[in-house]
């Protein structure tokens, strides 16, 4: 008896576009993506492509109208609902760029609802570009399966962060000084959560006063050794996905 190939094939590409899909909708493919398709997947007239908006969910599309440098998809069923993650927002300093990068490919392949970069004192980077930023959740999400890219906020100062933070939200801190052991402290607070991860060079003391003092904020300590900032920012997603988030 012959095994019922399976549906959508596992080896189907898959693809961020920022149409909207639906049943029967058309996605015209061109520039690096088509490409990608084209030339590195070898895509044939048929072959199914797996596309994600961040709003509908995921969707197999069939490839037509191949051409040397562009081809459209076509939607024919929808293979994952909209996706929901927990609400858990990671907060970090802008490190060097490499570094910041692999926090962004880590924070979407975790699960991270909101990615917010936060200027501090001590912070050697003050610029960012979001738009290569956006490329890394990109590629992250295609890689891992999500269905919605993290929200990707511009960068703000940490006093503006601070003076707007709702209380309904724990805002948990890395502080180095000395804070609470980090799983006990996240049993004890489900709910909304953010992390906040401090530069290369940790908060100043009038910073790390100024976070204590914000309503919902929870200082933890994240063990005995220094940690890098991006690895702080991994480690701390990875804790609270475990203990509150979906990974339980």
């Amino acid at each position: 008896m012959t095994a019922t190939p399976a549906w959508p094939p596992q080896s189907a590409p898959r693809l961020h576009v920022e149409t909207q899909l639906g049943e029967g909708v058309v996605v015209p493919i061109d520039g690096n993506p088509a490409h990608y398709l084209i030339s590195v997947m070898r895509v044939k007239m048929d072959d199914i492509v797996l596309l994600f908006d961040g709003r509908s969910g995921e969707w197999a599309a069939r490839a037509r109208d191949i051409r040397k440098r562009d081809l459209v998809l076509e939607c024919v069923s929808q293979t994952k609902p909209p996706e929901h993650v927990p609400d858990f927002w990671l907060c970090c300093a802008p490190i060097k760029k490499g570094r910041i990068d692999l926090i962004a490919e880590k924070a979407c392949e975790l699960g991270v609802a909101r990615l917010q970069p936060v200027l501090t004192r001590r912070a050697v980077v003050d610029k960012l570009n979001l738009d290569r930023l956006h490329s890394h959740l990109v590629e992250a999400a295609e890689q891992c399966g999500r269905t919605a890219l993290p929200e990707l906020t511009e960068m703000t100062k940490l006093d503006a962060l601070l003076k707007g933070w709702s209380p309904d939200r724990h805002l948990f801190f890395a502080d180095e000084t000395g804070g609470a052991p980090l799983e006990a402290t996240l049993r004890t607070h489900p709910g909304p959560a953010a992390f906040l991860v401090g530069p290369e060079g940790g908060f100043d003391p009038a910073e790390r006063d100024a976070i204590r003092a914000t309503p919902g904020a929870v200082p933890v300590s994240l063990g005995p050794r220094i940690l890098r900032a991006e690895t702080a920012a991994i480690a701390a997603t990875a804790a609270w996905m475990t203990i509150n988030g979906d990974w339980k």
